[in-house]
């Protein structure tokens, strides 16, 4: 949105594309075209995008602006696809997050860390957890690119690396700690054993970014009957003329 770049990318049941090159030649007549792919799905799954990306021309990512922070993004990382609002959304969230240069906070599910470094620029310590590779290789990178050092990212499923952590530190006689936590599942929401890893570490404060209203309504419940308070919520367009909104909530430890 901010720097005109365009990607694409195909995804294909096979291994390679007939008449590529005429494709590519095609496509770089269009004003700001900077990468051109194919992805290799040949699994009989619902899963969208396949293991392997082939770069047919340019770079393997284009890069995009949101605040001050700019991002790589690569054809498999997700990103939010209304940029005005994006910034709206992610505004919110560190909002909610309270911080004052002091904190520690986990950002689960983080993608390219598009929230994780918006949080770091005030936090003294951001951890990000995503289970795409290619997407925490974009984080790293997003993190160098903006000369933020106090951000460090780990690849994994939120609902194993979370309480990995939280039984290791325990293991050596420490509490897990973090003062903020933030969420941003997809559709089918947060694991139960990753809820009750949060419980178990007691953040002050919650943030859960939401796409699914129904899994955010059946997440908020477990965490409320289990010593959490929802202080403030707001909905936030991201996709105009459709009944889908993103939520953003905040919630308190109560013995806060």
């Amino acid at each position: 949105f901010t720097s005109k770049e365009k990607m694409v990318c195909l995804i294909i049941n096979g291994k390679s594309l007939p008449h590529s090159e005429k494709l590519v030649e095609a496509l770089r007549k269009i004003d700001g075209m900077t990468s051109i792919s194919i992805n290799c799905n040949t699994e009989r799954t619902n899963v969208i995008l396949g293991r392997k990306t082939v770069v047919l021309w340019g770079q393997e990512y284009i890069t995009d602006q949101i605040g001050e922070i700019s991002y790589e993004i690569s054809p498999v990382s997700f990103y939010q696809v209304n940029p005005v609002q994006t910034e709206k959304l992610y505004g919110l969230a560190l909002e909610y997050a309270d911080l004052h240069g002091e904190e520690t906070v986990w950002d689960l599910y983080c993608g390219i860390g598009t929230i994780s470094l918006f949080l770091a620029q005030k936090a003294k310590q951001v951890y990000g957890v995503e289970i795409i590779p290619q997407a925490i290789e974009n984080a790293k990178r997003n993190a160098v690119k903006n000369g933020i050092e106090n951000a460090e990212f780990f690849v994994g499923k939120s609902e194993e690396v979370l309480p990995e952590f939280y039984e290791k530190e325990a293991a050596a006689g420490r509490k897990a700690h973090a003062d903020v936590i933030v969420v941003d599942p997809p559709r089918k929401g947060c694991d139960e054993k990753l809820l009750e890893t949060i419980v178990k570490m007691a953040p002050d404060r919650v943030v859960y970014v939401s796409c699914d209203s129904a899994t955010l309504a059946r997440d908020l419940k477990i965490l409320c009957e289990n010593g959490y308070e929802l202080k403030r919520a707001r909905a936030v367009d991201q996709f105009c003329h459709t009944v889908h909104t993103e939520s953003v909530c905040l919630m308190e430890r109560k013995d806060k």
